[in-house]
């Protein structure tokens, strides 16, 4: 065969590659270079090739029976390209080369170029070394030791009886899991040439308890990255217990009064609210469309100077660590905000073309029908100076939201947040639960209120949703104070 730098245009539907199907290895080299070098003949300034497959499976159960299992298994890739100021993205289920060819060939004359003509050279595309983060440590062996279905449904049915024993006025019990294995490779006009497989799984509970006109409901999840053993590790009784416990106070507590509160809110998935209210607009996502209130904020105080934040995606075993993104960019920590001043923007490649931010590898999308846009991964308030004491201990009548639940945020910040478990601070000292409370800010404004943050830093795993679709990504905190925010309720 001639090499890439002789090869003429007409000859490429002659060409025939033995790619390995069953495994992303560098024998996919040669064909996604020439199918790069082809479209850079034909005009574009950049493509990248990004190719997917995945096995996944969920099981849930209700009551004292399975009532749901899901396998998924998807083989596709997605090419997206580059003229001057437009792109465009096309994705197909078929990996093989005249597959590829033809996806993009559909991207070409979306935007507007043509295939060069017969007798045109294919430039040579030189793509570095396989940099094989799956290889190297391990992971070609992981879905193997993952647990069976069978260990899956007897795990999640001993954790509902457990939710049964420990919890009173039970009404309805859930518990659920899902393993999502997922094998990618990147190859892009700039040489970059990357593999990765990530697993990653969650498991949770859910409980429904109910006393004549009185209601609770509390949720739990676990999740992690890397390991294998995760459920059949996972502590369920511990859990039952944690959420057995908060159903139980959460029942016949009283409804929150609407005003304006200093409030303590707990660690772990606390952090929710900066992701949510802070961290979307810190993406160039947000740039771009010029609807972040810090957009032009860079080097300046944006947050109170108790406040500093990370996005990372290295800490093991965490719901957003990833080793390298979608672009195939390898994992680094970011620094978000120090002290207060914003510091730098979650930047993919696109969004770093358009706003002059640099990359920083949160190149994110749910999988291959989706291109990489600017994501976090994991995103939490760094530790402070105070003891969880000295925070309860400097409100005189507030609200301690230990568990958050859902909610939702505007395009510019402004949020509306529910707290599935409150209870009301007097003279620094908890004194009776509370329920119906409802957090309502604005981002620019509560990032000026977080007066403390305590050392004990915990994580939480989360479900992201964005114009890249659904990502995983962990949230965090230590215990922090909010001097004051408004608090809906009755």
């Amino acid at each position: 065969m001639l090499t890439s730098s002789l090869l003429l245009s007409q000859q490429i539907p002659t060409l025939q590659y033995s790619s390995t199907p069953e495994r992303f290895d560098d024998t996919w080299e040669a064909p996604l270079a020439t199918l790069l070098g082809l479209g850079r003949a034909a005009g574009a300034d950049f493509i990248e090739f990004f190719l997917e497959r995945v096995n996944y499976i969920s099981c849930l159960a209700e009551e004292d029976t399975i009532t749901s299992i899901t396998p998924r298994l998807s083989t596709g890739a997605g090419v997206r390209l580059f003229c001057g100021k437009a792109d465009c993205y096309v994705s197909t289920n078929d990996v093989s080369f005249p597959g590829l060819k033809a996806a993009l060939e559909k991207g070409l004359s979306i935007l507007g170029l043509d295939l060069p003509g017969p007798n045109a050279f294919i430039p040579e595309i030189n793509l570095e070394l396989l940099r094989d983060y799956a290889t190297k440590r391990g992971k070609d062996a992981w879905l193997p030791l993952c647990s069976s279905i069978q260990e899956m449904g007897e795990v999640l049915l001993d954790g509902t009886v457990q939710l049964q024993q420990k919890a009173s006025h039970v009404q309805s019990r859930r518990a659920s899991y899902f393993r999502d294995w997922q094998e990618v490779l990147v190859a892009a006009s700039d040489g970059t040439f990357a593999r990765d497989i990530r697993l990653t799984q969650s498991v949770g509970f859910n409980v429904l308890c109910a006393d004549g006109s009185n209601r609770s409901s509390i949720g739990e999840r676990a999740g992690n990255t890397s390991d294998p053993n995760f459920l059949k590790t996972w502590d369920y009784q511990q859990s039952a217990e944690k959420i057995a416990e908060s159903a139980g106070k959460m029942l016949y507590a009283d409804y929150v009064e609407s005003g304006t509160y200093p409030i303590i809110m707990a660690n772990h998935f606390g952090g929710v609210i900066f992701h949510e209210a802070c961290g979307h607009l810190l993406e160039t996502t947000q740039i771009e469309r010029n609807t972040s209130p810090f957009a032009d904020k860079k080097g300046e105080k944006i947050a109170h100077e108790s406040l500093t934040a990370w996005d990372e995606g290295r800490t093991d075993n965490a719901f957003g660590t990833i080793d390298m993104d979608d672009e195939g960019m390898p994992a680094q920590r970011t620094l978000l905000i120090e002290k207060g001043v914003l510091k730098n923007f979650l930047a993919d490649r696109t969004g770093s073309w358009r706003t002059g931010h640099p990359r920083t590898g949160s190149g994110r999308r749910q999988g291959f029908t989706f291109a990489a846009a600017s994501r976090m991964r994991n995103t939490y308030i760094a530790p402070g100076d105070y003891s969880v004491e000295n925070l309860f201990a400097s409100v005189d009548k507030g609200i301690y939201c230990k568990k958050m639940g859902g909610g939702s945020v505007g395009a510019t910040g402004q949020f509306n947040f529910g707290v599935d478990e409150a209870y009301l601070i007097e003279n620094g000292k908890i004194t009776k639960p509370l329920k119906g409370a409802i957090l309502i800010g604005e981002a620019k404004e509560i990032m000026n209120k977080i007066s403390m943050c305590s050392q004990d830093i915990s994580l939480a795993p989360g479900f992201c949703g964005s114009v890249s679709g659904s990502i995983y990504t962990t949230v965090g905190q230590p215990h922090i104070k909010v001097d004051s925010i408004t608090v809906g309720g009755r």
